[in-house]
């Protein structure tokens, strides 16, 4: 698999990442370390998770392989704390000391030293950036974690941190916002932004939360994500007749080149400017292998371009998505 820079840092990474927000929850342990060995085995070194992912299950899950399966310095680890909301003074939020307390925690769920990126996982309007950012600062100078990133930024909101970490020594290196054919929105302010300041993106839900797989033009299949009841709001959030439109495009696309729905979705976001390296989550190793399956994909200037002109973020009939709960929650 191809490795790339992480934005203009030195940290190099696979252009595709793998991640875990499944795990404890829909994957078990077995399935979750057989993925991750067949990832690895393709060439992938960037696992993402998150503090909050099954209440830090999917971090203990992945620790626990680090134990006898999985040599550490084989993987790229990737998580984010800030998302988590409890009681208590240091219960969540992006305070200092609620920030360093959950490092801390994900590194012993982890069974590790260090991260190799930690990502602020949301902005918090009742922090002091400052107070939020003196806390990345303590978690790199410690060796805590060796590079950091921001999640689900707004553009003003990426451009402010980046710029306060500018005059530093230790700049931010990566964003993680959501970015499909389904989800362009991030290319208004994010992707300028990041790319202004030299910040690569991760693109999670690269595949429109499964939409873009063709898998629920017929309805909604009884193991899929869309089934369950803590992701179907998810899922659904992407099921209307504008997505129906450029899921079929997608579909015909694949059938001219003889290939998956899901590999020419991936492919797309995979080489879209500024992009690093898309987070995909698959549940089990045959989603995973589907994903792999991509590696090889170019997709021709002509199929890029109609499926850029189907799914433009400005055609005058696209729908202004309210915000939404946090599949994690």
């Amino acid at each position: 698999m191809e490795q790339r820079r992480l934005g203009t840092s030195g940290l190099r990474v696979s252009r595709l990442a793998l991640g875990t927000m499944s795990w404890g929850r829909d994957t078990d342990a077995d399935e979750a370390g057989a993925s991750l060995l067949a990832f690895l085995d393709a060439g992938g070194t960037l696992v993402d998770t998150a503090d909050v992912y099954a209440g830090g299950e999917a971090e203990r899950i992945l620790g626990g392989l680090f134990d006898d399966v999985i040599p550490r310095g084989e993987v790229v680890v990737a998580t984010k704390a800030g998302a988590r909301r409890e009681d208590g003074p240091f219960g969540g939020g992006a305070s200092r000391g609620a920030l360093l307390t959950a490092l801390d925690d994900s590194l012993d769920r982890l069974n590790t030293d260090y991260v190799d990126l930690w990502q602020l996982h949301a902005w918090d309007d009742d922090v002091p950036l400052e107070e939020t950012l003196a806390a990345v600062d303590v978690a790199l100078t410690t060796g805590r974690a060796r590079y950091a990133g921001i999640a689900n930024y707004a553009g003003w909101q990426v451009a402010s941190a980046a710029t306060r970490q500018a005059l530093t020594s230790l700049p931010l290196v990566s964003v993680q916002s959501e970015y499909s054919l389904l989800e362009r929105t991030v290319e208004n302010e994010v992707l300028p932004a990041a790319g202004h300041h030299g910040l690569g993106l991760l693109p999670w839900a690269p595949l429109g939360r499964g939409v873009l797989t063709g898998k629920y033009r017929e309805g909604v299949p009884a193991d899929s994500r869309g089934a369950s009841e803590h992701l179907a709001g998810y899922v659904g959030r992407h099921r209307t007749e504008r997505t129906a439109r450029i899921v079929q495009a997608v579909v015909t696309a694949a059938h001219g080149l003889g290939t998956s729905p899901l590999a020419v979705a991936l492919a797309w976001v995979r080489d879209r400017p500024g992009v690093a390296a898309p987070v995909v989550g698959a549940r089990d190793g045959a989603q995973l292998l589907g994903s792999l399956a991509a590696e090889d994909l170019v997709l021709p200037p002509a199929i890029r371009g109609a499926l850029d002109d189907v799914s433009s973020p400005t055609a005058p009939d696209d729908e202004i998505d309210e915000p939404e709960t946090p599949p994690w929650e």
